[in-house]
């Protein structure tokens, strides 16, 4: 049974877009898995600490190496990275705030951006010098934005910083299976918002559709 991480980072716990979406997950993916195994990570309405030189210097250190002091530096670190560890799908909600990611999703990506830990260098080649350690995991992005133009080859494109960031480091971390859903003008008229919350909820559906169905078809066949 497949293991699924939910993770909010939206400041609002009302009217949040990002938040109704990764329930809508949750809701669809328990009807089709009632017996999954699902975590959840608050981000948004709590305070993700921030680096220090302190957890640089531990962060860089064999774990044989670490100090007592070494091993607090980076405990809230190793509890979200042991928790991406263990997950098979995470879903990530999070909406557009200034043209990026909400502060406290940055701050847990820099904490589970750890060598030797999610990654590891890859010096022999210029080109791709990081290798991920997180395999075989499948990423969903549940995003919400404020206006509309920020899909690829649209009018907004160039000032998409969300998106294109978060596909950015969880792929350098070896996640390639990557699926993002929006809801692009959350400003928008209500009628218009109101479609696209609905065409949220069916990509949604739709994915989970077909990616339990996918899984079955491997399973299928390793087990022929």
């Amino acid at each position: 049974m497949k293991k699924l991480l939910v993770i909010n980072a939206s400041a609002r716990m009302q009217r949040s877009h990002s938040r109704e979406m990764t329930a809508t997950f949750v809701e669809n993916w328990k009807e089709r898995q009632p017996d999954s195994v699902i975590a959840f990570r608050e981000l948004g309405t709590i305070n993700v600490p921030h680096m220090t030189g302190e957890w640089i210097s531990a962060a860089f250190k064999p774990a044989a190496s670490r100090t007592e002091a070494d091993v607090l530096a980076l405990g809230t670190s190793d509890i979200f990275v042991s928790e991406l560890k263990e997950a098979d799908v995470i879903v990530i909600g999070a909406p557009m705030y200034n043209w990026s990611i909400p502060s406290p999703l940055k701050a847990y990506i820099d904490q589970v951006m750890r060598i030797h830990e999610t990654w590891k260098p890859n010096p022999a080649d210029k080109t791709h010098p990081y290798t991920g350690l997180l395999q075989n995991k499948t990423l969903v992005l549940l995003l919400a934005r404020g206006a509309a133009g920020y899909e690829p080859g649209e009018y907004n494109e160039h000032m998409n910083f969300q998106s294109t960031y978060l596909k950015t480091v969880f792929n350098i971390m070896g996640i390639k299976d990557i699926h993002v859903i929006s809801i692009n003008g959350a400003s928008t008229p209500s009628d218009e918002l109101t479609s696209a919350i609905d065409n949220s909820k069916r990509e949604i559906r739709t994915f989970i559709d077909r990616h339990l169905e996918r899984d079955h078809s491997i399973h299928s066949i390793i087990n022929y």
